[in-house]
């Protein structure tokens, strides 16, 4: 485990790395939609048996979407560089890496939720979500002393 956080450290970096997830997002619908509309391009192309293809607004198209791709990935980038983990980009689920009773547990946030709240060990997963109780505090008193 390389970073591990605090949920005061982890709630700080909230409204950060929340940004960069929406960026993230942003940046792949629109890559999905550019995507989509190349291969609706080619569909009817095919369809049509050929037909007559602006190739200057298709090579834009295609470089639109893969600056879009660059810029989805340098966004996980800089969260994978903070030490927030990315479980699921389109759900918006994040995890942060913390201790708990001196194991590694996951601080885990989705997008929407106003604070971070649940806990779930790296075996569980998203569906072992656990609310964030007395252990989380005691955890952070010991790392500060």
């Amino acid at each position: 485990m390389s970073k591990v956080f605090t949920v005061s450290e982890a709630q700080t970096l909230l409204p950060v790395v929340e940004a960069l997830l929406r960026r993230a997002q942003a940046a792949g619908t629109r890559a999905s939609e550019l995507e989509q509309e190349m291969q609706d391009l080619s569909q009817r192309i095919f369809m049509l048996g050929g037909m007559h293809v602006n190739v200057a607004q298709a090579a834009r198209r295609r470089a639109e979407r893969e600056k879009a791709l660059q810029e989805a990935r340098d966004t996980l980038a800089e969260m994978e560089e903070i030490g927030v983990l990315v479980k699921d980009l389109e759900k918006g689920l994040l995890d942060f890496p913390s201790l708990m009773d001196g194991r590694e547990v996951l601080l885990c946030w989705k997008l929407g939720e106003t604070k971070i709240g649940y806990w779930h060990t790296p075996e569980e997963g998203f569906a072992g979500r656990k609310p964030l109780d007395a252990r989380a505090d005691k955890a952070q008193k010991e790392r500060l002393n």
